[in-house]
């Protein structure tokens, strides 16, 4: 084990201490918010300790069994035991890795999931709400529930930009990775000759700030405008100014909300999206810095990298950052994605664990 990390081992294992002995104390609940960090550190430490001690009781148990080896009658059995023991500790110790790798705050939160058709015109915006309707099916698979916050049909079908909410507990864990290109290569359904089309979305990913006060936002920033409401609706729709639009005038994002009769709840899922916006440019620019010193191949959520290619004629659908290529692209519209996500997040997993070792 590599120095840094037993260190790093040593440390949590005295501050466990430290803590029970805390949390046995008379005056432990006498401040409830101290009281809550401290049972949450301690739940969070204590598996990575437990798991050092066996690490530690493993490696007792091969030195014993080296000590064996030089009684003729018990070599075999302390031989069985040493390769035993070494390949305990071999798991132990890639056990312990992970669990030592840095957590991402933002993993167990909802999300904003916007998609937006690019280049292809009519097919992209089809394309579009299949892939809205992947995302929907997948979610429905994580019993997740999914609120559209605003949308703009295209003529013929699908979607010129479509914003939904996904409402479920670590969301953003399993697609945080599905920001960016997405291209379709298939013969549109407009085309007579049968030619195969190429076209493509944009997808983005963005948490959902805990709360707004997350993110700095002062009122004299915001221009807030109010608007009939145009689309499907009914005679109700167009008589009131529901629909709010909201321009954030330092970095100029703009977002429009129209799908509540509300006034007041269009106003606040605008605010959150923007909210969400705002925090997801933060955190694209920590991430070009993290980018520039160590080359990620899945976390930089560059929105203007392809990432992915859905070919209908040959069935398949690949990841170019990780090289990954199924066939099995009606599974996959269908919500199947798991295969793609947890190979994305393997992958994302083995660079923290290379970076992790760069540092010991």
């Amino acid at each position: 084990m590599k120095p840094s990390i037993q260190a790093k081992l040593d440390q949590l294992s005295e501050r466990l201490v430290e803590i029970n002995l805390l949390l046995s104390s008379e005056t432990a609940t006498a401040n409830m918010d101290s009281y809550r960090k401290l049972t949450r550190e301690h739940a969070e430490i204590t598996p990575v300790v437990e798991l050092y001690h066996a690490f530690r009781q493993a490696e007792q148990d091969v030195a014993g069994a080296q000590e064996m080896l030089g009684d003729p009658e018990m070599r075999e059995l302390a031989e069985e035991e040493i390769a035993a023991g070494k390949a305990k500790i071999e798991q132990i110790e890639l056990d312990l890795q992970k669990l030592l790798l840095p957590k991402d705050p933002n993993d167990e939160r909802n999300i904003f999931l916007e998609i937006r058709a690019g280049t292809g015109g009519d097919e992209s915006a089809l394309f579009a709400g299949d892939l809205f309707r992947m995302y929907t099916r997948y979610a429905e698979r994580q019993r997740w529930q999914v609120e559209v916050i605003s949308e703009s049909p295209s003529e013929i079908g699908g979607y010129k930009e479509i914003i939904a909410k996904i409402v479920g507990f670590g969301a953003y864990s399993k697609l945080k990775f599905e920001s960016g290109g997405h291209r379709v290569q298939r013969v549109p359904e407009t085309e007579a000759q049968g030619r195969i089309h190429t076209s493509a979305c944009t997808v983005a990913i963005m948490p959902e700030a805990d709360e707004i006060a997350e993110v700095s936002l002062n009122p004299a920033d915001l221009r807030i405008d109010t608007y009939r409401a145009s689309g499907a609706g009914g005679q109700h729709i167009n008589k009131t100014d529901s629909a709010v639009r909201i321009t954030h005038l330092p970095t100029g994002i703009v977002v429009e909300c129209q799908d509540d009769r509300s006034q007041h709840k269009n106003k606040a899922q605008a605010m959150s999206v923007l909210a969400a916006r705002i925090m997801d440019v933060q955190v694209r620019e920590q991430n070009a810095k993290t980018a520039a010193t160590r080359k990620s191949l899945v976390g930089s959520g560059d929105r203007s990298e392809r990432i992915r290619t859905y070919n209908f004629p040959q069935g398949r659908v690949t990841d170019h950052r990780i090289n990954l290529t199924l066939y099995k692209i009606e599974q996959i519209m269908e919500g199947d994605m798991d295969d793609i996500v947890n190979a994305l997040l393997a992958e994302h997993q083995a660079e923290l664990l290379a970076s992790l070792g760069e540092e010991g």
